[in-house]
Parts: structure tokens; sequence; C-alpha cells
């Protein structure tokens, strides 16, 4: 029996094929064959639809010029004429494959543009093809005659009026090169630290030295306006900088759900002219969240929403600038909470119409309402949800937005573009296209480029009319290189989440040497949302650790769950309200086991689950609530006690308890106030459960997830009496910078370890050793 099992296992036990793995680093942002173009950014000329774009290929750098009337694109100049021509005046060797240019002033009628190259100007004109030098006073000369500029200058949009910080105060002096009047004013005077005007903290603030305000300007140049944080009652928070010269204990500010003292939000209105800040009078309710969204373009009204500490309620509300009279304009109610990462207020034609984005019939839709908040009409309606706005054209009065999950055969998670008239209910699909959709409108609004794609389909850039019409092919990506190297694509799939009903989307990449016939391990890469699930929807060649890890010799999946995304409405959104630890974890397990019944290279005895932040939590806590199931994790910066996370992603998505109760003062009168209780499960709850191999990960300068979340399971793990693999990088943050890289040969080689039976990860020199 000893000698079988021995056999079994030997067979069972392969070799990471590292070099595969090293090799598709190639592929990744900034490596040798990732340098073609994937996407393009179209520079719009003068006031007109014309445009140039830049296309990268392996051919060389290519510009383009676009006339969008005619459906007309063309090369702006010839590289390698243009190459000659600059060689003449510069008597340099040019590249005309490399030729790089940052910027193009076209004259009126677009026949001559002009251009910096290695500090001269330059004028081409398309007509003749003609080049020639400027050597009149030029831009550069105007740069260096001019005052210097320093980031603390926040000048006003006319250039008049400068707003900055000073001992957390705020200060204003007039700009002496537009004649106005440069004494300096003091606005305020009750700032003071953690109760600042200046943008800037902690080791970054310097006293009685002029620095950047929050002050945020309006467009008529004499009204201004600042959320001002009051953060001196909330509790300090500390990490340890062990690589200073003598090692640092480092204080930040930091919230944690439940806590009695939170930031407090005011709104502070500032008058340039009459040299004034006040504060609004905008409280309503007590522990409120305040966002300003927008300001009129006279400058006569600010409008911000207020949001109650449960996160069910908000308003809406506009304060007039000169009286300081505050109105609400919008009130809604949202249960169990408004999803703060998926609102969307626009405030149009100087305030005479509102567009609010609310989820009140389980979707989220658009409703217009008038500058006094009326509700005029909704603009769409039905069992899907409406995304960010591209673009409104107010002269028209039509809304263009995305919006998904409309066709039950297109992945709902894909951006397609839908247009509105703004007085009327009905929206319409222009772009129709089965894939991932990023637009970007031209200035009349009335054509677009629409780039698309999937992760198994290269891009496509359209550039089409307002109603969806294609007007011209703008460029083909081109990835022979790429495809000749061995890079493969990965593939989609769709399986049921663990309700048996509900469809979860997927992206899985495998070996580029891939034997249909062999058995993987597989590794689910997991990140639970709540407002963004990590699965992949658009193309790319390198997607974090999942390719390369796949080269490894695994299946390498990540897939959606239910409660990951607002994108495919509230009932699934809120799946995990209340559940913050266990929602997502039956799914993902569900999805594996579904796809090894489906595939018989998939090795359900081998599975492995990593994830960073959120995703570090929920691989922990799946490898200790199905401990027979997986057999690995590698958790990374996981908030495993989100009793010690932020305030607002822990009471939010998880839900806080109001408690009313009623207090008398020194005179015997009755007032009312609030206690906010919270309850979360931790992932130490779950430590002696663990049988599998876990490697836990943490940057002991982590001030987002304070390594503490990790420190606490790490005990829990060893009170159980259990072993487990744990990492600190010192000096790293919630990211890990410069030792990115050695984290990730320390992942790849505890799964090939732990899943291939690769004894080389014992060594962590030569990964040949013991071949």
């Amino acid at each position: 029996m000893i000698g079988g099992l021995a056999t079994i296992e030997a067979k069972s036990q392969q070799q990471a094929d590292y070099e595969s793995a090293e090799k598709y680093k190639e592929f990744d942002l900034g490596g040798k064959l990732s340098r073609n173009s994937l996407s393009i950014y179209p520079r719009e000329i003068n006031d007109t639809d014309n445009f140039w774009f830049d296309f990268q290929t392996t051919e060389g750098k290519f510009f383009y010029y676009v006339t969008p009337h005619n459906g007309k694109r063309e090369l702006l100049f010839d590289n390698h004429e243009m190459a000659m021509a600059l060689a003449e005046f510069t008597r340099e060797a040019i590249d005309a494959a490399n030729l790089s240019f940052q910027e193009f002033k076209f004259s009126k009628d677009q026949k001559t543009f002009t251009f910096e190259y290695k500090d001269k100007i330059y004028e081409y004109n398309r007509l003749t093809r003609k080049l020639k030098e400027l050597k009149a006073e030029n831009d550069i000369q105007k740069k260096e005659e001019e005052e210097p500029i320093y980031s603390w200058m926040n000048f006003s949009p006319d250039k008049k009026y400068l707003l900055y910080a000073k001992n957390h105060n705020l200060y204003m002096k007039g700009n002496k090169k537009m004649g106005v009047d440069t004494t300096e004013v003091q606005l305020t005077f009750d700032g003071v630290e953690n109760y600042s005007y200046a943008r800037s903290r902690g080791e970054e603030y310097k006293p009685d030295t002029e620095m950047p305000s929050k002050a945020c300007w309006c467009k008529d140049s004499r009204h201004a306006y600042i959320v001002l944080e009051d953060e001196r009652k909330l509790r300090d928070f500390w990490v340890i900088n062990s690589l200073s010269t003598r090692p640092e204990l480092e204080k930040y500010k930091y919230e944690f759900p439940g806590d009695k003292h939170v930031t407090q939000h005011e709104l502070v209105i500032i008058d340039v002219v009459n040299k004034t800040a006040k504060k609004a009078d905008i409280d309503k309710w007590q522990d409120q969240y305040v966002m300003v969204f927008d300001a009129s373009l006279k400058g006569d009204f600010v409008y911000f929403e207020r949001t109650n500490r449960t996160w069910d309620q908000v308003d809406v509300c506009s304060v007039n600038t000169a009286t300081m009279e505050v109105k609400e304009l919008i009130h809604e109610e949202d249960k169990p909470y408004r999803d703060p990462h998926a609102r969307n207020v626009a405030i149009l034609n100087d305030g005479k119409d509102i567009l609010f984005r609310s989820e009140r019939t389980g979707w989220g839709h658009y409703y217009h309402y008038d500058g006094d908040g009326n509700l005029k009409n909704a603009l769409s309606s039905g069992p899907y949800v409406c995304g960010h706005i591209a673009t409104i054209d107010t002269l028209n009065r039509m809304v263009y937005f995305y919006a998904y999950g409309d066709d039950p055969n297109i992945n709902p998670f894909y951006y397609r573009l839908y247009k509105s008239h703004l007085d009327r209910e009905g929206a319409t699909l222009i772009s129709k296209e089965d894939a991932q959709h990023r637009v970007i409108f031209l200035k009349s609004k009335r054509y677009y480029i629409d780039s698309f794609s999937r992760v198994d389909m290269e891009p496509k850039f359209l550039l089409k009319d307002n109603n969806g019409k294609v007007i011209c092919d703008l460029a083909t990506p081109d990835l022979k290189a790429v495809y000749d190297a061995g890079w493969k694509k990965p593939e989609r799939f769709v399986a049921k989440a663990a309700d048996n009903r509900t469809n979860l989307y997927g992206v899985m990449w495998k070996p580029v040497n891939f034997d249909p016939n062999k058995k993987y391990p597989i590794i689910s890469v997991v990140y639970p949302g709540p407002y963004f699930g990590f699965v992949p929807t658009s193309f790319s060649l390198s997607e974090r650790y999942c390719d390369r890890m796949a080269q490894l010799g695994f299946i390498v999946i990540a897939v959606g769950h239910r409660g990951d995304s607002p994108m495919r409405g509230k009932a699934y959104h809120r799946f995990g309200y209340g559940n913050m630890r266990d929602y997502p974890l039956a799914d993902d397990k569900y999805v594996i086991e579904q796809l090894a019944k489906r595939h018989s290279y998939i090795d359900i005895d081998k599975v492995g689950i990593c994830g960073h932040s959120g995703g570090g939590f929920m691989a922990a806590a799946s490898l200790l609530t199905y401990p027979d199931f997986y057999k690995a994790a590698v958790s990374c910066s996981g908030n495993h006690d989100n009793s010690i996370y932020n305030r607002g992603w822990g009471e939010c998505y998880n839900g806080v308890r109001e408690v009313e109760k009623v207090v008398k003062d020194s005179l015997g009168n009755e007032k009312k106030e609030y206690e906010y209780k919270f309850s979360v499960k931790s992932n130490a709850e779950l430590a002696k459960n663990l049988k599998g191999n876990l490697m836990l990960v943490t940057g002991d300068m982590d001030k987002n997830v304070n390594p503490a979340h990790t420190y606490r399971l790490a005990q829990a793990l060893i009170e159980a009496g259990k072993d487990f693999d744990m990492l600190v990088i010192p000096g790293a943050g919630h990211g890990y910078g410069s030792a990115d890289e050695y984290f990730e040969k320390k992942m790849f080689r505890f799964f090939a370890k732990h899943l291939l039976g690769d004894t080389r990860s014992d060594y962590w020199g030569d990964i040949n050793r013991n071949k």
C-alpha cells in the first residue's frame, strides 16, 4: 500500500514551466512585444470635428488626419519625408519609424501645422509637403520669459485671483500679471491640523509655507468652494517604518465602522471679490457625508449631495453663493443602501435641468427633474442597468450613456452605447456589437470614436455618427509578432451560481502548450467587489498574474459571483449585504465544480485560489470555509477583520445599525442622539478549519488595509496550531512596488509546490536545480 501510494504521487508530480511564465512578461506593459497600439486617442483640431491620432505598429508610429464629414482618413505626413526634412535642419540621424510628436497646432484652414522638435519650432504644409523652421520668437522663448507656475498656485479660470493655504488656513491674492491687487488676504482663521483648508497633510504639510488648498473654482472666477473635513476627533492608527534611519512610528487618522467620532463635513463658499469665506448651513443628519458635484456657470449656485450615515437616504441640494440659502431639490431613499460608486447626478442648462440616476425600480436608470426638483420623466426603463454618461448634447437635448444587461445573449458586463431624448422616455441602442465598448465623442456630438473588444477579440476602432452608423475604420492592431511568439487568447465561459439559476461570466487562461489529454490544477483569481468584480471584459495582452501563472502548468480562471457589482441590478448587487465575509464563497466553489465536470483536463483535487485586498480576504475565507476543496491559497493584503477596516466601506456594504437614544442637557432639555452598531464576521474565526496550504502576504506600511488584519489572522492560526507561510514586505504599502516581482516568484513557487508537487520551489536560487 505504501509503495503503491508513493508511485501514484510520483506520477502526479509535475515541474512548473517557469521559462514559459518568464517569456510571457514580454507581453506585459513595457515588454518588448507590448508596444503596438491597442487604443486610439483622438486630438481634435481647432473648433471642428476633424482630428488626428497616432498609432503604433511593427513598422513604426504613424500619424493620421481624419475628416468625419466625408469619412476620410489619411496619413498626416509621410514618415520618411518628415524624417529626411528634419534631418536637413538638425543634421542628425532620424529614424522614420520612431518619430514622436506630442502636439500639433493647426492653422485655421488646417493646411499647415506647427510642432516642437528638440527645442525648435517647425511648420509643415500638408499640401506642398514642405517643412520649415520658424525663426521668429517662438513658444519656447515665451515660456522662458513667463513667471514660473508652482504647484500651490490655484488660479481662477480667468487667472486674476489665486487661492492657497498657509498654516492650515485659506488665503487669496491677485495676479500682478493681470493687474489685480497682490496684497495677501487671509480668508479663514479657524484652520488647524486635521481641520485644514490645505490639500496636503501629514509629512507633506509644511507650516508657514504657501501650499495647495482644497478650493475648487466656479467658472465665474469669483466664487469657489471647499468641502472641509473635520478629523480632529478621529482615532489614530499606526504603521512602523522599519526602513528609516531609525525605525519610526507613522501615525494617521482612521475611522472604524461603528466609531462614535467620525469625519464631519462642512461646505465653505468663497467670494474673492468680497473677500469672504462662509460656511453654508447644510446639516440634516448626524455624521452625514457631503460631496459637491457641480456649480452653475454664473457661479450663483453650488450643487452638492448629502448622504446619511446608514447610506440609505440622499439629498441633492443647491446653495446660493450670494445669500447662502440651502435648498433641497431631490430626496431619495434606497434600501438597504445607495451604492456610492454607482451614483450620478448631472446639472444641465445652468441648473434648469437635472439628471439623477436611481435604482428605485431595482434597476439603475436616469430620471429628468427640472431645476426646482420636480420629476419630469424617466429616460429609460426595464430590467437592465444604465451606467455612466458618455456625453450630453444640451443643444439638441440628447443624452448618450452606457447600459448593460439588456440582451440575455450578451455578457451583462459589456458597456454598450445608448441615446435618449432628455424630455421623453425611450432609449435607443446605437453601439450594437457584442463587445466591451469605450466611446469618445467629438465636439459637435455628431460623431464618436467607438473602440470595442472582448478578451478573445482584438480591438476594433470605428468612426460612427450619433446614430451608430459606421463612417470609416480608423486602424487595425498589428499583433502578428505577438501570435508568432506564442501568445494565446484566453477563453470566455458561462456557469451557474450556487442557486443554479443565475448566470456567472468568467475568463479562463491555459498554458501555451496546453494538452487536453493531461490533467491540470486550477487556480481561481478572485476579487469579491462589491462595487467592482475583477473579471476582464476587454482585450489585453497581459492580465495581472493570470496569464503568466497559467504558463506554469495551471488552468487559471476569474469569474464573477452574486454581489460583486452594481452592473446587474439591485437584487444581484445587494446579495452580499450583511454577509461581507461569506457571500461570494459558494459561487466560486460551484463554478469550479461545474468546469471540472465540463472539462476532463481540470483536476478537481488540486484547486488553488488567490487574491489581493478584498480578494485576499476572500481567498483566505474560501480555504478556511471549504478546507477539503481548496488545497492552496495566497492571500495578499486582505481585510480579514472588517471591524478595523475603513468605516465607509464596512458600514455601506455590510450595514450599520442606528440606535436612537434621548439625552438631557444640564437644563433638563431632551434631545435625540444616535449610536451606530457594527458587526461582521472575521477570518480569524475560521482559523481552526485550516487543512490546506495558506500563504499570507502584507506590506508593513499598508495604510489602506493595515498589517493588523494579517497579523490577527496569523495569531489565530498560531493559537489553533496550524502551519502556514507568511511574507511581510518591508516598506510596502497596499501595493508592493519594487517588491512585486519578488512576491510574484514566491506566489508562483508556492502554487507549484502545493498543486504541482514541484519541490524545486524549496530552493530560491536556480529554478533548474534538481531537474
